[in-house]
């Protein structure tokens, strides 16, 4: 991460963090300070999360490929250019049903476990 002053931190995509939590993701920590966190998350075929909540608002974009959220007791498919806000405390699970799966993940507060 290079830092030019304390009004920014800049992140280079191969200095990002890489973690595998779970078979089939791939999760790289973007930009990150006390108020946000840019995650990115590439999900195999096939791929099923876990069913969860966090207290982070998040935010959602789908880069490319098909990403199924059941958020409470509704599921939808969610396309390239789709983008999706839940508060925090919601629970949900993301499925990637189809081919490979990159979705752009904004939380706040920051995700302190992922830092």
């Amino acid at each position: 991460m290079e830092r030019g002053n304390q009004d920014f931190a800049l992140v280079r995509a191969g200095e990002m963090k890489r973690f595998e939590p779970e078979a089939g993701m791939v999760r790289r920590i973007g930009g990150a300070n006390e108020k946000l966190t840019l995650v990115e998350h590439r999900l195999a075929g096939g791929w099923v999360g876990a069913r969860h909540s966090h207290p982070h608002d998040q935010l959602t974009y789908v880069v490319s490929g098909c990403l199924r959220m059941t958020v409470g007791a509704t599921t939808f498919d969610m396309r390239p250019g789709d983008s999706l806000v839940m508060r925090g405390g919601v629970e949900h699970q993301g499925a990637a049903p189809e081919a490979e799966t990159v979705v752009l993940d904004v939380f706040t507060p920051c995700r302190e476990e992922y830092v």
